[in-house]
Parts: structure tokens; C-alpha cells; sequence
């Protein structure tokens, strides 16, 4: 059968919305590299580890009921249908009426939105490092991509309640990013801080990353991967549109940068790479809800408060005596809400009319209708996510513990919880003992 204009765009489409989901993936690999860099280097393997482990428990979760619950046919509240996600045409028509509009295979769009749900538990392990036992990652993994996930998921974008308001989170700053940064604030309150955070009077002491150029390796691959988080998230290619939604992106992303460095260098006097680099992914996550629906001046305006406000929250939280090791609720939280309100602002009529979702934003004669519908979601979204969570991690905690003991955080979990170093010949590699002979002397052993 000769190829029609229609199946070569389709195709297009596809292959796009593929390469996307590849990319969004990879940001996996991006988290590796900033949550082990931002740590000690005596759990670094096992950071590594757990990431690939728990991304593996998210598959099979969303793919057995996650992914039903978000985007199958139901109610207001959650998804009723679609479970055991099979691929097929038959199972896309009668399950996902809420996907219908993108003619892409369903099982490009399960890929897609599989690791969007992978990002977003990525994020929550942020509250859970350098403390936790392994066995909580795995539990809590299945629990977040069945009961978390999906719910706040499906008002949004699954044809529940919030999507009906007409909510505008285009790529997830609500649904991906707050979502992920509210489980890393619980958790963290949970565990309570790592060994040797805090002194008796509440001062913190600064326990720092082992591996900054790790650190920001892994910001430069998230960064990448976000252009298939965002741009990916118009599922085609042939409108060009996704062009778009990348150049706004990619302008928040400097913008928070900038910010966040030049703020740490004005407010300390020195400029503080891991500053800079928190500005740049909370610019990134600040961008993805109004991606598609602000013009490339505002797009630097979000982006640069981004950076500027996670600064102080980061240094605020700390004070409070919340120790999240990657900043989780700072940078994904904090820029979360702040990026969800953006587009109540920010949104024009024109990429309001091209999207299809909402309505314009205050500064463009829009009134307050949508800021009042984006701080709804907020609220929803925080007490849901907050509720569920306290109460899953909270019978965790009283059944099987969160937390290693003293002893195994200490040591460090690549030696506790898998028997080696993530770099054994630095840490336990004994070091060989030579000798050598003074002038008229005896001979000193140097280790």
C-alpha cells in the first residue's frame, strides 16, 4: 500500500514521541549521577544500584495498574480500566479515551508517560538518601506508581476533575515534579536527619557531595532529556510546535542559572556551582507547566525567579532542620508551585487557543479565572499527595522501619545493604605498607 500524507505524518509523529521517551528515560542516568555526586561517596553504589532497581519496580507497576489508573476510562477521581497495559489497538480504543486525540501507537505513549512517572519517583528518593533501607525502595516504589502517581495524574491529564477546569500543566510541573518533591519532604521529615547534620543548638553543619563534577554531569543529561519532558509532550512533530516549546524551555533554563549564580556569588561572595546548578533545574521545572502556553520574554521571567527563589528556600529549609540531601523540595517543590501559578499570569490567548487548555493569564486580560484554577490544583495536589503519603510511609515506618541503623549509616550503605564499596579501592582496599630506612635511624612504617 503506497504511503499516504496522513500514515507518513503519523510516522513522523511517532518516531518523534519515541525518540522522546528515550530521552526522558535517560534522564534516569541524570539522577544517578546528581544524587550520587551530591552524597558521600561510602553509599555511592548504592545510589547507583537503587536507581536502576527502582526503575524497574515502577515498570511493572505502571504497567500493570499504573498506567490504568492515570489514563484509563473511569471517573473524576482515578482511571477504572486499561490495566495490564497488552499494547494493543482493541485495548487502546475501549481503555484510553483520555490519549485518543494523538494518533501514535499506544504503546509509544505508554513508554512516554512511563518515564514520566519513573521521573517523578526519581525525584522522591532525594528525601530518602544516604538513610533508607533498601527494602523501603522497593515497597514504596510500587506503592508510589499505584497510589500516588496516578491519582494526581489522572485529574490532570486523564480526563479527571482538574483537566475538566481546565488546569494548564502541560509537561508536569504539578503532576511530575511537586508530586515527587512532596514524598521527598515526607520522607525526610520521617527519617529525620542524616548522622551528624545538625549540632545540639540546631545549627547545620554542611555535609558536602563527594563528586561535584558527577553532580554536574547528571544536571547536563537531565537537562538534555528535557527537551524530550517538554517539547515530547506535544506527541507530533509535523505542526513544529515542539520547536516552540523547546526554545521557551531552553531560555528558563539559562535565565535560572544565571540567576541562582549570581545570587550566590552577591549574597556569600563566592559563586556556588551546586547554587547554579539547583537554579537550573528549578528554572527547568518551573518552565514545564507553561512551556507551551508563555511567550520566549516570559519564559526568562519564570525561569530567573526560579533560580532566585530556590536559592533562599534551600537555605531556609535547611535552617528549619529538614535535611533533604539534594534539595528535592526546593528545586522540584518550591519551582513546582511557582511554575503551576506562572501560567494563571503568563498564558497568552494565542498558545491558549493552540493548545486547547484553559484559559488566558492575568497579565493578558485574562482575570484571575485561571490563577484561581492552577492554585485549586495546587491545593489538591499537596493535600492529596501530603495524606497519602504520611499514611503509607507513616505503617512502613511502624511495620518494617525506614531507616538503617546507626552503625550500617555510618559504615555506608554500599557495604550495609550490598556487601561492597561503590569504589572499593578507595574504601576498603587495604593499603600496602612500605618502609624505608633513615639516616642513622630506624626504619618508620608509612601507611
Amino acid at each position: 500500500m503506497e504511503p499516504t500524507a496522513a500514515t507518513v505524518a503519523q510516522s513522523v509523529d511517532a518516531v518523534w514521541v519515541m525518540l522522546s521517551a528515550i530521552l526522558v528515560i535517560f534522564m534516569q542516568a541524570g539522577f544517578l549521577l546528581l544524587e550520587a555526586g551530591s552524597t558521600r561517596m561510602k553509599n555511592a553504589g548504592h545510589i547507583a544500584g537503587k536507581t536502576i532497581f527502582t526503575f524497574g519496580i515502577c515498570t511493572i507497576a505502571f504497567w500493570a495498574l499504573g498506567f490504568g489508573f492515570t489514563f484509563g476510562n473511569g471517573n473524576s477521581f482515578i482511571g477504572l480500566t486499561g490495566f495490564f497495559f497488552d499494547g494493543s489497538g482493541m485495548q487502546a480504543e475501549t481503555s484510553y479515551e483520555s490519549l485518543s486525540a494523538a494518533a501514535i501507537p499506544i504503546s509509544v505513549k505508554f513508554l512516554f508517560q512511563l518515564g514520566f512517572a519513573a521521573v517523578s519517583l526519581a525525584i522522591a528518593w532525594g528525601g530518602f538518601a544516604e538513610r533508607a533501607k533498601l527494602s523501603v525502595y522497593l515497597v514504596f516504589s510500587a506503592l508510589f506508581t499505584i497510589a500516588i502517581y496516578p491519582v494526581v495524574g489522572h485529574w490532570v491529564w486523564g480526563g479527571g476533575w482538574l483537566g475538566q477546569l481546565g488546569m494548564q500543566d502541560f509537561a508536569g510541573s504539578t503532576v511530575v515534579h511537586l508530586q515527587g518533591a512532596l514524598v521527598a519532604l515526607v520522607a525526610t521529615l520521617l527519617l529525620k536527619p542524616r548522622i551528624g547534620k545538625y549540632n545540639k543548638d540546631g545549627s547545620s553543619n554542611m555535609i558536602h557531595g563527594h563528586n561535584q563534577v558527577y553532580t554536574a554531569l547528571g544536571v547536563l543529561v537531565i537537562f538534555i532529556g528535557w527537551f524530550g519532558f517538554n517539547a515530547g509532550s506535544t506527541l507530533n512533530a509535523t505542526s513544529g510546535f515542539f520547536a516552540y516549546v523547546a526554545l521557551t524551555t531552553v531560555l528558563a533554563a539559562a535565565a535560572g542559572a544565571v540567576a541562582a549564580f549570581l545570587t550566590s556569588w552577591v549574597v556569600t561572595g563566592k559563586a556556588d556551582i551546586p547554587s547554579m546548578l539547583n537554579g537550573l533545574l528549578a528554572a527547568l521545572v518551573a518552565i514545564t507547566a507553561a512551556c507551551a502556553f508563555v511567550e520566549p520574554w516570559a519564559a526568562i521571567v519564570i525561569g530567573f525567579l526560579a533560580g532566585f527563589i530556590t536559592y533562599f528556600t534551600a537555605l531556609f529549609f535547611d535552617r528549619m532542620g529538614i535535611d533533604d540531601p539534594i534539595y528535592a523540595f526546593s528545586v522540584h517543590g518550591i519551582a513546582g508551585i511557582w511554575g503551576t501559578l506562572s501560567t494563571g499570569l503568563f498564558a497568552t490567548p494565542e498558545l491558549v487557543k493552540q493548545v486547547g487548555v484553559g484559559s488566558a493569564g492575568l497579565f493578558y486580560g485574562g482575570g484571575v479565572h485561571q490563577l484561581g484554577i492552577q492554585a485549586l490544583g495546587l491545593i489538591g495536589t499537596i493535600a492529596y499527595v501530603l495524606v497519602v503519603s504520611f499514611i503509607l510511609l507513616g505503617i512502613m515506618k511502624a511495620t518494617m522501619g525506614l531507616r538503617v541503623n546507626e552503625e550500617e549509616e555510618v559504615v555506608g550503605l554500599d557495604l550495609s545493604e550490598h556487601g561492597s564499596y561503590g569504589y572499593p579501592e578507595l574504601l576498603s582496599a587495604p593499603i600496602p605498607t612500605r618502609s624505608f630506612k633513615r639516616e642513622g635511624g630506624e626504619s618508620p612504617a608509612i601507611h
